[in-house]
């Protein structure tokens, strides 16, 4: 494979070839970083699904309590009106 910037050009023209060097290493930085997001974008998306089904799960647990902690509140009631009479 060809060089795209011989010795003998940049020899004659150092600023291009710095500007040229510059140029490949912040395209490779730029790729680089947007390949980095993709996996923290994948990785917080498999979390926020997890956690997710664990809220759903703990509500559905709330829920219950809540259910049984009204029916023993309902029962106390009318143990209490039962034992005043």
């Amino acid at each position: 494979m060809k060089a795209p910037l011989s010795f003998e050009q940049f020899a004659k023209n150092p600023t291009m070839g710095v500007f040229f060097l510059v140029t490949l290493a912040v395209g490779y930085l730029y790729i680089d970083n947007r390949m980095n997001y993709t996996d923290q974008i994948d990785s917080c998306t498999e979390r926020v699904l997890y956690l997710e089904g664990k809220i759903d799960e703990l509500s559905i647990r709330l829920y219950r309590s809540d259910s049984v902690l009204a029916r023993t509140a309902a029962r106390l009631e009318m143990l209490n009106e039962l034992s005043d009479d």
